[in-house]
């Protein structure tokens, strides 16, 4: 194997692994918006009305597919986050864990920092 072979296989091996923690967040909130779309009349749910839920789901297919194009992965970022901090206080207002839905929340801020970590830095003037 050439040393040109090898960075190649690298910078490709590289490149899956960043993109990895986006695309199983992905995995996680496509299938809640679909679900929210597919099936609005939900019940068990805080707010059971159909509107509130189709508009969650279109919410989060934004969310997700500005989380997922590279100029505008901070604003998917922020608004997944606000979805899923929302998500939170209802699962704590009912009583229910809401661990899983803390880590999900920081795991969409990870994925995000790891696409793009300048993001996250301040800019310091001198």
């Amino acid at each position: 194997m050439t040393e040109h072979e090898k960075v190649g296989k690298e910078k490709t091996l590289s490149r899956i692994l960043i993109w990895l923690p986006s695309l199983i967040i992905t995995f996680y909130y496509i299938p809640n918006a679909l679900d929210k779309l597919l099936d609005p009349n939900q019940t068990g749910k805080i707010v059971e009305n159909a509107a509130v839920m189709i508009i969650a789901g279109i919410f989060l297919l934004i969310a997700t597919a500005l989380f997922l194009y590279k100029k505008t992965i901070l604003i998917g970022t922020s608004m997944l986050v606000l979805y899923m901090i929302f998500i939170v206080l209802i699962h704590m207002y009912k009583g229910k864990p809401s661990e899983i839905v803390i880590l999900i929340l920081m795991a969409t801020i990870f994925a995000s920092y790891i696409r793009q970590p300048q993001l996250f830095h301040q800019k310091q003037e001198l």
